[in-house]
């Protein structure tokens, strides 16, 4: 199976492109290096590897990338709240209607899977803070990210589920962990840098939850269900991560004072967060067979280890955030 990844250089994509290739798949990176490319020089000369430069809201560009592609891994899209409403515009155009574009293009080449990275995000609040979301819960986006992860979703499962290419949508637990392009706007990486660099974290609303998987193992599940039989995964959606690895802010930053020794922590009362959500995740593990690899304390450890070295000469420095 030849495999295009879009959004190739990326935190997800940089991992999710080594899993590929050490599976024995042909790989197709797609990028248009807004953040460098760095994350995969070393996998360049790979023989079963070979890379595209291009924007998916350049037609010609998407085109120049199909030809002799079997599934498509669409990761490309602007990530996170704040990357999305610092460029509102970019992000409708990359994560709606270049997506919806990408789609229409793959099926008249041919493509025979589709498989689109969604977010947790798009639960927004649970109603019942006592009770899991599922699957079948109601959406709630609160932000601009969410609500074109939704609209897409959507357009895939709902107006496109006859379509002849097979595709399913994932819904990633919020990421953390080691990557090739590594990122520190994250909770527990970010967490991880400041009581390790600066020695001290400042914690807003320490309990609002969210669920929270490790980027080599949402990396996985990509793979996973360009594994699983058709009949599992067409015009299906699936939550990744698993469900004892909820955790609110407060339980974050305790793995955290675990590793990294004599941290300074401030909470800051706040009563009143627009996303608030724990996940359940028997769906996939019960129709997959998924199980994580890595837990939160593992991606503590990892970063913590990563700074200790002294490699990251500056952490905090723009290339390892997205907005």
């Amino acid at each position: 199976m030849k495999v295009l990844v879009t959004g190739a250089a990326g935190y997800i994509g940089s991992v999710l492109v080594r899993q590929l290739l050490n599976k024995g798949f042909s790989v197709r990176g797609f990028d248009s290096l807004k953040f460098g490319g760095d994350s995969l020089y070393d996998v360049m000369l790979h023989p079963n590897f070979e890379f595209v430069k291009g924007d998916i809201r350049d037609a010609a560009d998407v085109q120049s990338a199909l030809p002799g592609i079997d599934a498509i891994a669409h990761l490309a899209a602007i990530v996170g709240d704040p990357a999305c409403k610092k460029y509102s515009e970019e992000a409708t155009e990359t994560n709606w209607s270049a997506s919806v574009a990408l789609f229409e293009a793959a099926e008249k080449a041919g493509v025979k899977r589709f498989v689109f990275a969604s977010t947790c995000s798009n639960y927004g609040k649970m109603p019942d803070p006592d009770s899991f979301v599922t699957e079948t819960s109601e959406l709630r986006p609160v932000s601009l990210y969410a609500e074109l992860k939704v609209k897409f979703e959507k357009y895939l499962l709902e107006e496109r589920k006859d379509a002849r290419m097979c595709s399913t949508a994932l819904r990633f637990s919020t990421v953390y962990g080691f990557s090739p392009r590594i990122r520190f706007d994250l909770t527990v990486n970010e967490f991880t840098r400041n009581a390790t660099i600066n020695g001290e974290q400042e914690i807003w609303g320490a309990q609002f939850w969210r669920p929270y998987c490790h980027v080599d193992d949402l990396a996985r599940s990509v793979v996973l269900v360009l594994e699983s039989p058709e009949e599992k995964v067409k015009a299906n959606v699936f939550n990744v991560g698993t469900t004892e690895e909820n955790y609110n802010k407060g339980m974050i930053i305790s793995e955290v004072c675990k590793v990294v020794p004599n941290v300074k922590v401030n909470y800051v009362e706040m009563n009143e967060d627009p996303r608030d959500y724990r996940v359940n995740f028997d769906k996939i593990k019960n129709t997959l067979g998924y199980t994580i690899t890595k837990r939160v304390p593992d991606g503590v450890n990892e970063i913590y280890t990563l700074l200790k070295t002294g490699i990251v000469t500056d952490a905090f420095a723009a290339k390892f955030r997205n907005s």
